[in-house]
C-alpha cells in the first residue's frame, strides 16, 4: 500500500460528475462523519497563511464552512465557494453570516488578484484537474498572497484509510470500475506538493504534517462512516459483493479494536499541509 501508484486514464468530465452527484447526496452525513476530524486541520491551514481580521479570504472546496467560518470568526473577510448546491447550503445553515457561493475549483468565478489568501482544506482530493485548480488559486490571489491546502497522509500513516484499504484488498476487488480520478494519496508526497505548486507559479512552498485523532463512538463506526459519509471511498466499498461487504465490515471493526480508548476509538489520522506564496 505504501508503493507509488501509477495514475489510471481519466475521464475528468465523468470524474467530476461521479463526484458532484456523490457530494450532493450526503452534506449531513459527511458532517456527522468528518466534521471533528477535518475542522481539526482549520487553525493551523489559517494560521499557515496568515488569516487575521481585515484578510480577504477566499476558501475554495468550503464543504459545510469550517475553515470559512473558522477564518470569519477572525475577522477576515471570507468567501467560501463549492461546486455541489447541497453542499452550499449546508454551509449556509450551518453559518448564516459567512458568505458562500457555488463555484467550480477549476474555474473561480472571481477576478484576478482578488484576494490575501486562499485556502482549499481536503478538496484537492476530489478534484479532476488539481493542477487547474492550484492555477486558479494562484490567478486569483494578489501578489505576496498566500496559498495553503491540505490532504492527508499516507494510508500508512492515516490508519482510518489504511485498515479499510486492507481489507478491501483482502476481501474484495480494488480494481472495480467506477470513474477514475487522480491518485487519490498524490499530494501526500512532500516532493509532488512541492513540484505541483512551482509549475502553478508558486514560491516557497513548505510542506509539512499535521497529527490528527479520529475519535469515534465504536469500532463499527469506522466502516460506516467510509460508507455513508464519503463519495470515493464509499464508492469502492459500494460496488463490493454482498459477501465481500460483509466481510470487509467484519474486517474493519476488528482492526479497530485495538484503538479502542475508553467507550470509544482514537484513530491516528495525519494530515499534510502545504503552503506557498504568490510573487
Amino acid at each position: 500500500m505504501g508503493k507509488k501508484m501509477p495514475n489510471p486514464p481519466i475521464d475528468p468530465e465523468a470524474f467530476r460528475a461521479f463526484e458532484h452527484e456523490g457530494w450532493e447526496r450526503i452534506p449531513e452525513r459527511y458532517h456527522n462523519a468528518f466534521a471533528s476530524l477535518t475542522s481539526q486541520m482549520t487553525t493551523p491551514l489559517l494560521d499557515a497563511v496568515g488569516v487575521r481580521s481585515g484578510v480577504q479570504l477566499l476558501d475554495v472546496a468550503a464543504g459545510p464552512g469550517y475553515a470559512a467560518a473558522a477564518a470569519a470568526k477572525r475577522g477576515a473577510k471570507v468567501v467560501g465557494v463549492d461546486f455541489a448546491p447541497a453542499m452550499v447550503a449546508e454551509a449556509r445553515r450551518r453559518h448564516p453570516a459567512v458568505d458562500f457561493r457555488e463555484g467550480d475549483a477549476e474555474d473561480l468565478p472571481f477576478p484576478e488578484a482578488s484576494f490575501d489568501a486562499v485556502t482549499m482544506n481536503f478538496g484537492l482530493l476530489h478534484l479532476a484537474r488539481p493542477e487547474r485548480a492550484l492555477a486558479e488559486a494562484h490567478r486569483v490571489l494578489r501578489p505576496e498572497g498566500r496559498f495553503g491546502f491540505t490532504v492527508w497522509a499516507r494510508p500508512e500513516e492515516a490508519i482510518g484509510f489504511q485498515v479499510v484499504l486492507r481489507a478491501v484488498e483482502i476481501y474484495g476487488k480494488l480494481d472495480i470500475q467506477l470513474p477514475q480520478g487522480p491518485h487519490f494519496f498524490r499530494f501526500s508526497d512532500p516532493q509532488e506538493c512541492h513540484r505541483s505548486l512551482s509549475c502553478a507559479g508558486f514560491v516557497a512552498p513548505t510542506v509539512k504534517t499535521i497529527p490528527l485523532t479520529w475519535r469515534l463512538d465504536s469500532p463499527d463506526a469506522l466502516f460506516e462512516h467510509m460508507f455513508e459519509g464519503t463519495v470515493r471511498t464509499a464508492g469502492l466499498l459500494r460496488a463490493q459483493s454482498a459477501d465481500a461487504i460483509r466481510a470487509i465490515r467484519k474486517a474493519v471493526r476488528q482492526a479497530a479494536m485495538p484503538y479502542q480508548k475508553g467507550d470509544g476509538v482514537e484513530l491516528p489520522m495525519p494530515a499534510v499541509l502545504a503552503i506557498a506564496r504568490r510573487p
